[in-house]
């Protein structure tokens, strides 16, 4: 009796190691921020783009596949793609003064989904795959901490509380801020701030490099007001949510112009 409860329990363990073996890493700005992006997008692009992006993803949604650049994290066949997440810096500098990764980083990986998406001679299985790692790149590159320090590793390394809950700051402005509101991605597409053309106009100006160099500004002025240890809750919600919406708001309103240029 007791060998078979060992030999059950032993295929109980067996049966469960390759389902943990393929948890999915805590993606940047959490599904919800990442698929707001791609929805606020979409009501931007022009009916040829939208023509176009259906066909390569066989009709799915911005929305749907702006997750994918964090779901194959969990494919080792994807490794080199892991720093195309997010760009390092110092406190005072600005990407084009910044040393560069010798495996790419946001910058660089995002030109590079680009030149694949305009090359004529690309495949459309080519085309696919850059589109949907240029659709979450240019969401993470609008979460502040992924403009972040090299040596906290994008506030990773600065352990905080939220709600009263051991975290990080990265993974505050990640997923906890935003997931705390509890409002699904539909609903916070529907409820961004409504802008005039001047206002859209102005957020669509500059390169990918400029608006790496304005989402650091923005880290900067995050780390300096938080330090280690800190319990963040509803007060830092009140006063940063709205930042968080706003960069949200704006890669979304970013990519659909990337998009529009390309197709």
């Amino acid at each position: 009796m007791k060998l078979k409860f060992v030999l059950l329990f032993c295929f109980s363990l067996f049966l469960i190691q390759p389902t943990q073996a393929f948890i999915i890493p805590s993606p940047a700005w959490g599904s919800t921020g990442h698929r707001t992006v791609g929805k606020i997008a979409d009501t931007y692009l022009k009916g040829s783009t939208k023509r176009a992006i259906k066909k390569l993803l066989n009709r799915h949604t911005l929305a749907f596949v702006s997750t994918y650049g964090d779901e194959i994290k969990s494919d080792d066949r994807y490794r080199k793609f892991s720093s195309w997440h997010y760009v390092n810096m110092e406190a005072n500098q600005s990407y084009e003064e910044s040393e560069k990764a010798l495996q790419g980083d946001a910058v660089t990986g995002a030109e590079y989904c680009v030149k694949v998406l305009k090359d004529k001679n690309a495949s459309d299985d080519d085309k696919a795959f850059y589109l949907k790692l240029l659709i979450h790149i240019i969401g993470d590159i609008h979460q502040p901490m992924h403009a972040g320090l090299a040596e906290d590793k994008g506030g990773n390394d600065i352990k905080v509380k939220w709600m009263g809950k051991d975290t990080n700051l990265h993974r505050v402005w990640d997923s906890d801020m935003l997931n705390g509101f509890d409002m699904s991605y539909t609903e916070l597409a529907i409820n961004a701030d409504a802008l005039s053309k001047e206002q859209i106009k102005l957020i669509e100006t500059g390169t990918i490099t400029d608006w790496v160099n304005e989402t650091h500004t923005l880290a900067n002025a995050i780390y300096k007001d938080v330090k280690t240890g800190d319990n963040l809750g509803y007060e830092y919600a009140y006063r940063n949510l709205s930042i968080a919406r706003s960069q949200i708001q704006k890669g979304g309103i970013r990519l659909a112009k990337l998009l529009n240029d390309i197709f």
